[in-house]
Order: C-alpha cells, then structure tokens, then sequence
C-alpha cells in the first residue's frame, strides 16, 4: 500500500498524516549558504550612526561607511573579513558530498572558521585599531579600524552558526536533526551574547580593586561583609545584613503569590463560569500597571497620611505612623504587582489536570476532599514549583516597591541602584551585590530540580480524555473563596485610586473633575495640513507600543522553543543552557541596563542609542517567564504525541507546528501577555537606555512624577491601563483556547452534586 494510499483512507478519520515528499537533505544548508553570502553582497557591514543601516543598501558598493563586507575587505583594506568568506566557501564544498559525516566535518569547518574569525576579529579590532596594547606592540599599529557590526555582518554571523550546527548534526550528535541542533546553536549563542556576555562583563568589576588592577580578593572583601550578611537584627541590633533582608523577602514573596495565584486558578477554571472572566480581568490589573503607581495607591491608603490611618484617628485617635513602610509595605506591594503571574502559569497546569484521573479515584470510592488531595493537588506540582521560582527571582529583582514604600529596609536591588547612580558611584560594590543575587537564584534553581527530581507528571496523553473536570469540594471551596476573593476585593479598590487620581484637579486637595491631564497628555488638534498629535505623551506612547509589539511575539517564540528543547531534547551543557535562559530575571533591572550600556557601547556591537537594543533588553528580560510557562506546559504533554508524530513521517517542525504548540496555547498566551505589558510598563531595565528620540511611556511618567505632576501621570497610567487590557484581550482572542475534546459538565449546583455522591 503507498503513502498516499494510507493518507487517503485515514483522512476521512480525522487522523492528520504528513506528506512523504520531503525537500532534499541538503536544502536548508543551500538556504542559509545563500544567506550568508547575500549578507556579505547585498548589505553593508557596518552599524550607521543615527541611521537605519537598511536604507544605506543602494551603497554598499560604494564607501566604507556603507560598503558591503566583500568590498570592505577587497577595496578598503579590512583584510580580516575575508574569513568569512573563506568560512562560507568552505561549507559551500561540503555539498559536494552526500550527508553524513564528512560533509558533516566540512560544514563544521566552515563554519567555524569563518564565525569564530569574524567574532574574534570583531573583539580585537575596533573603532581605534587594536583594542589591545599587547597586540599593538607586537604588531604595530593598524592602519584601518572598524566599528560596530551591521545588518550584513550579523545575518552573515548567523549563516555561519546555523551551518556549524548543520556540520555537528551530520557528524551524529542531536540524532542528526538538523532543526534540534540550528535551535539549540541559534538560542544558545543569543543567550551568550545577550545575557551572558552583557552580565559577566559587568559583574568581573567586582573583581577589580579600587586601583583598577585585578584583584580576586576584592571580590570577597565586598561580598563577605557585615552590611551584606549581618545579622544584628537578631542579636539585638537594629537592621540585619542586606542580603539576608533580601532572602526572607523573596522567600516570602514566592510563598504568597504561588499560595493565591493557584487559588485564583482554581477559583477561576474549577468554580464554574461565575468567577472566571471576571478573575481573568482583574487578576491582569497589577500586572498591567506601572509599578509605582500600585506603590502609590498603596501609600493612599495605608500611608501616614492614607485614609486608613486617617480612619483609626478619627474612630479611635491612634496617632498616624509610618507603620505600612518597611518590610511589611513591600511584601504586600510585591505579593500584589507579581500574583498575576503565578495565576497566569497555574491557570494553564489546572487546565491540563486530566479528568479521568480524578474520576478514577472517585470511582474507588475516594471522597472529593481525598481525591483533591491525592490526585489533584500533586499533578499541580510542576506548576507550583515553577510559579514558586518565578515569584522568587521577581522579588529579588524588584526595584519599583523597595524603592516606594521600602522606607528603611534596604533590599539588594535599591543598594545596587544608589551605588550607581548615588553620590558613591561605586561599581565594584554594585557588581559584588549582583553577585549575591545571582548565587541566591542558582541555589534556588537547584532546590527546584532536587524537590522536583524526574518524577512523571504527565496528564495530557494522545489517547485523548473527555472527563468532567472535578467540581472543587466544599472544604476547599470555602478556603479558596474565602481568600481569593477578598483579595480580588483588595485589587479592585487600590485600582479605583489610580484611575480617580487622573480625574480631579489636585489629588489631596482639590477634588474637582476634570479632564485637562488628559488633555495635556493626549490633545488632538487640526492644523494648516490635518490633524496634529498636540499632546506630549504621544511621542512616547507610539514609541512603546512599537518597540513592545515588536518584541513580544519574539519573546513568546524563543521562550517556547527554549522550553521545548529542554523538555524534548538532552544534549551536554543543558544545566547551563537553561540557568543562561533564567539569569535574566537573577539580577535587577538597572544592573541589566548598565551591562548592556558596558558591553553594547563599543565594538564589535555598537547599539547604544538605539531602538534595537531597547527591544533587546524587553527580549531577554522577559524571555524566563515563556520559558517557565512552556516548561510547565511541556511536562504535562506526553512524549507518546511527538512519537505518534515521528510514525507518521513528520518532521521536528511539523510535530512542534500541528501537535504540540497547540496544546501549549495557555503558556503562549502567558508569555505574549507578560512580555507586551512588561515591556510598556518596565523601568529600572530600560531608564539607562533610553534617549530623546526612544523615549518610553513609563520614563515619560516618572519625569511627570518628578515635576510633581500626578495628575497627567495618573491620566497616562488610566490610558495604558485601558490599552494593555484591550491588547490582552486580542490576544486571547487571536491565540485561542486549548482544546483537549472533553464534555461539558451539566449545569448542576456543584454542592448538591456533590451531597448526593456522598
């Protein structure tokens, strides 16, 4: 019987079958061969100032400001190019030999000398010759510099890492797929070169003496001293080591938000359509907000001079304090801007609970309270842990609470920022701090995957499940309601403060409507040639919406592929891999923005200034959260759905395209959510890189916030709010839901149900 036969009669079954006619094995190193020389033709080299470097094409045969490579290193003296060429030539004879390992060998050796040659010429030389003065007086001075690298070198660079992961395939390692290997190379080198260099070029400042010479030692003398990790608070002193406050403060964070975002998720997917799209609302709302100004509705209320103290004065005339401010005003701040996302991840893992799991333990006469227990609950473990490190690293990153109602409580992360920006400026210290931050997320990291261990958790399987999810038992019922929702009630009054700051003349005290912030900030007028955008928040605002749209699906993208090759694939150095994917989140923001500022500021990556590398830092920023959803996603999808797949002769990107990323619509839609509203509402990452032509909507709120202007900012804050909700929307509505082929519970009181069982 011929293939097509088969396809035939199973199509009418509803069985998707994939086509036997493959393109040829060596079409995808045709492809990227053929790229990498048109990046060497058809771009040029070299990064422009002040310029998009795409419209110097029509010149790339001309000067050395936007000449090609191969007329740089021909016509201009920059001889060090012609390695890449070499390199892509080289792999250009590997298609003279059938696929296996010696054209696997060729491909690896083109492939690395023409990448490894770029990079290392890129390093060495820059925008003054020799960057080394070693290098200098061993052979003299160079008679041509180069600067930061452009569109042609990056897409040539890139050509050349997929065809040194076609060359390792071939030789037989990733079972000789050549699209595990070009994702594993392709997200590895993104992540070296945009986290791991960025970071390790900052934090080796801790190991330079005030002198500047190189000095391990250093390094120890500030890690390892009493204002880090005293411990005067308690034996009797006033104030414990900096980071000690910074542990139990992550520790308590993560225990908060895993405990009510899973409660959220339970309320929202297992009590019924009452709760849900109104939980799926309001549980967005902290999330969607700029940090400061949660901070701010919280000082409102709980403030010296917030209407709660006002209150207890006037009913029982206890004197105002400063009580909210402190350790106490953080954990709730925290526990507040990050339990949306801990429901975003529990949300997916409780929808992927199988059913019948939960009715075969009913069926063995297991009550609903001991089935929840039993069954329920440890199938949410993957989630749980998950969401748990999430909570953890947010807390020690946090910047924006610490530093509004943190009061005398120092974190590691507002240390950081005032040995930077303070009077001190004091990086070594910084980086020492950064390290800290760093070893307490890897500790973490490693208590996941110890508890976690290789148990199965598998509960979505291909032999499908059309179960009625389990109404939640009464007991917990109770307890989820009774926590929940007064804390959905706690979410919806601070947000009632931040939208009626935007409306009223003088907050505190003129309380007259009005809408002249909004005016200010947002104006429409015509003029001589049409309508003019008159108000100062739309440079910003069109700005942000850009830069966070673009980079978005880009992060969802690279995090999901991350996840699938860690829970697809092994191949060595996958620890690192994943921990490379996860430092994003490890160090706070403003630390993040220096680094790239230090590395990305000289050649041979020169992006300082730029659209692009403000899209870079929300990418990488952000990147942990997609690879933590799809993570948790992926441990629950058999292994026996990509098998199936692999019988019926698909290949790797048919099996990710047809059948596993639509079981992963949950964690797709967590990662673009997070990452657009992260990436308008972010401040400590990007304050460092912003400018005049790339200003952003959150640095535009602070400066409006350091003239004393909340109303326009409180009125910019209402207009994101109403913006990032309608943007969540379509995006739901654009990815969709999951569907796993299960029935429809009657609409029965889920109490008297569950009486009459018992």
């Amino acid at each position: 019987m011929t293939s097509s036969t088969v396809e035939g009669e199973l199509a009418p079954l509803g069985v998707r079958t994939f086509s036997t006619r493959r393109p040829s094995a060596n079409t995808a190193i045709w492809w990227w061969l053929a790229l990498g020389i048109a990046g060497y033709l058809v771009l040029p080299w070299y990064a422009m100032q002040d310029s998009n470097g795409l419209m110097a094409i029509p010149g790339v045969f001309g000067g050395e400001d936007t000449a090609n490579g191969l007329v740089q290193a021909a016509r201009h003296g920059r001889t060090w190019l012609w390695l890449g060429l070499f390199g892509l030539g080289i792999a250009a004879t590997a298609l003279m030999q059938p696929p296996g390992r010696s054209q696997g060998a060729l491909l690896l050796a083109g492939g690395l000398v023409g990448a490894g040659g770029l990079a290392l010429s890129g390093f060495l030389i820059g925008a003054k010759g020799w960057n080394s003065a070693v290098l200098a007086a061993a052979f003299g001075e160079l008679s041509k510099n180069q600067f930061g690298m452009g569109w042609g070198a990056f897409v040539v660079l890139g050509s050349l890492v997929m065809l040194t992961a076609f060359g390792v395939a071939r030789r037989g390692f990733f079972k000789g797929d050549l699209f595990i290997a070009a994702s594993v190379a392709g997200s590895g080198t993104l992540l070296a070169v945009f986290i791991l260099f960025p970071v390790l070029k900052a934090l080796s400042s801790a190991m330079y003496s005030e002198e500047g010479r190189f000095a391990l030692g250093a390094l120890w003398e500030r890690v390892a001293n009493e204002r880090n990790f005293g411990l005067g608070c308690v034996v009797g002193g006033v104030r414990c080591g900096v980071a000690w406050n910074t542990l139990f403060l992550g520790l308590m964070t993560a225990t908060s938000t895993t405990l009510l975002g899973t409660l959220m998720a339970l309320m929202s997917e297992r009590s019924g359509k009452r709760y849900g799209r109104t939980l799926n609302v309001l549980a967005m709302l902290p999330i969607i907000t700029p940090p400061f100004v949660v901070g701010l509705g919280l000082i409102l209320l709980f403030g010296r001079a917030g209407i709660v103290n006002q209150g207890l004065e006037s009913a029982f005339g206890i004197a105002p304090s400063r009580w909210f401010y402190g350790w106490f005003g953080v954990w709730i701040a925290q526990t507040f801007a990050f339990t949306p996302i801990a429901f975003m991840i529990m949300r997916g893992v409780v929808q992927g609970v199988a059913p019948s799991l939960e009715e075969a333990a009913q069926t063995l006469r297991a009550s609903p309270q001991r089935t929840f227990m039993t069954v329920t609950l440890p199938l949410l473990t993957p989630g749980l842990a998950n969401a748990f490190l999430v909570g953890f690293i947010e807390s020690m990153a946090d910047f924006g609470n610490p530093i509004v109602v943190g009061g005398q409580f120092s974190v590691l992360s507002t240390e950081i920022f005032f040995a930077i920006v303070g009077a001190q400026y004091d990086q070594g210290r910084a980086a020492s701090l950064a390290w800290i931050l760093t070893l307490f997320a890897l500790g973490v990291f490693a208590l996941q995957r110890a508890v976690m261990g290789r148990q199965s958790y598998t509960t979505v399987s291909g032999k499908g499940d059309a179960g009625i999810a389990m109404p939640l038992p009464p007991r917990v019922r109770h307890i989820v309601n009774g926590v929940a929702l007064p804390w959905i009630a706690f979410t919806l009054l601070v947000y009632l403060f931040a939208f009626a700051g935007g409306f009223v003349q003088t907050w505190g005290r003129d309380y007259t409507l009005t809408l002249n912030h909004f005016r200010t900030a947002f104006a429409l007028e015509w003029g001589q040639f049409g309508m003019v955008w008159a108000g100062t928040a739309w440079n910003s605002f069109f700005t942000t919406i850009k830069l966070a749209a673009i980079s978005a699906p880009m992060t969802a993208g690279l995090g999901l592929l991350i996840a699938y090759l860690l829970a697809r694939t092994e191949f060595k150095g996958q620890g690192l891999f994943e921990f490379s994917a996860l430092l994003a989140f490890a160090i706070p923001g403003t630390v993040l923005g220096v680094s790239y500022i230090l590395a990305f500021n000289v050649p041979p990556f020169e992006l300082t200034g730029t659209g692009l590398i403000i899209v870079l830092c929300f990418l990488f920023r952000n990147l942990p959260v997609g690879v933590r959803a799809g993570t948790a996603a992926f441990k629950q999808l058999d292994r026996a759905l990509d098998e199936a797949s692999v019988m019926l002769r698909a290949s790797s990107i048919q099996t990710l395209r047809h059948v596993v990323l639509p079981l992963l619509k949950p964690a797709l839609v967590a990662a673009l959510v997070y990452s657009f509203v992260r990436a308008i509402t972010t401040v400590s990452a990007v304050i460092f890189l912003v400018t005049a032509e790339n200003e952003l909507a959150t640095t535009y709120i602070i400066g409006r916030v350091g003239n004393g202007d909340y109303g326009v900012a409180l009125a910019y804050c209402t207009v994101l709010i109403v913006l990032m909700s309608a943007a969540t929307a379509l995006i739901q509505f654009l990815v969709g839901e999951r569907k796993l082929g299960r029935r429809k519970a009657a609409r029965l009181p889920a109490l008297a149900t569950t009486q009459g069982m018992t």
